[in-house]
Order: C-alpha cells, then sequence, then structure tokens
C-alpha cells in the first residue's frame, strides 16, 4: 500500500541507482492511506485514494514488474497503454467503504517510509478484498 509521496520516493531512489524497498515483481499496490488504527485493531479505516495522482510514477513501476494497482478513478491514456503492454491489472475498490475494507486487511507492516505517516509504504495481508477489474 503506497500514495503518491511514497511512490515518488520509490520511482527518485530507482533513477539514482538504489533498489527497491520491496520486491516489486508481480505485486498489487494498493493507493491508500490508512487512518489511525483503534486499539486492538489492525488497522483504521482504509478506502482507496484518487488513481489518477500515482498517474505520473505508474508506467515506470509498471516497466519494472508491478502486476497490478488498486484505487478509485479513471487513469490517463499512458497509464492505461502500459498496463496492457505489462500484461498488468488495475483493480477499482469502493470509495467511502474504508472501514468496510479495513476489516478485510488481516496484518499490515510498514516497510518503508515511515517518517510519512499515513502515507508510508506498507505490506499487506488480505482476505476477501473486494475488487473489481477496470483496465486489463
Amino acid at each position: 500500500m503506497a500514495r503518491d509521496a511514497a511512490h515518488k520516493r520509490m520511482v527518485e531512489a530507482v533513477r539514482r541507482g538504489e533498489k527497491f524497498p520491496f520486491d516489486i515483481e508481480n505485486q498489487i499496490i494498493y493507493f491508500a492511506g490508512p487512518c489511525p488504527a483503534k486499539p486492538g485493531a489492525v488497522i483504521g479505516s482504509c478506502g482507496p485514494t484518487t488513481s489518477y495522482r500515482m498517474d505520473a510514477y505508474s508506467p515506470f513501476l509498471l516497466d519494472r514488474g508491478l502486476k497490478g494497482m488498486i484505487g478509485k478513478g479513471e487513469r490517463n491514456e499512458e497509464v492505461t497503454e502500459s498496463i496492457r503492454k505489462n500484461k498488468a491489472v488495475y483493480f477499482g475498490a469502493t470509495g467511502g467503504a474504508g472501514a468496510l475494507l479495513a476489516k478485510c486487511i488481516k496484518s499490515q507492516e510498514i516497510i518503508a517510509y515511515e517518517d510519512l505517516g499515513a502515507e508510508a509504504l506498507r505490506k499487506l495481508y488480505v482476505e476477501n478484498f473486494p475488487v473489481i477489474v477496470l483496465i486489463k
């Protein structure tokens, strides 16, 4: 899971010759920034953010092995072409349903950019996460 700031940092780091903070090959990124978790909860409300804000970074990540993205809203033509070229998928999640989506997240851990708070890069384990295919 990552949002704008984490995407920007990942792309800038790789362009400087550094490695991604995780193995991006065949992974899916959920465009979201969770609310703080209530006591005993794995994560706070965690609905999708508007995907077009990541359009500047998505083709770069797709060309390096990313296989899917989850978000909401339309993507630009360059991203749509990159999804198809890379045989990836753009999934849509329901906006406004963050509290319900958070119940599908069984574990989470910050793996990079902890200083970004809600926008930190997180590894999620999900079950029965309801999405639909928007672009394939």
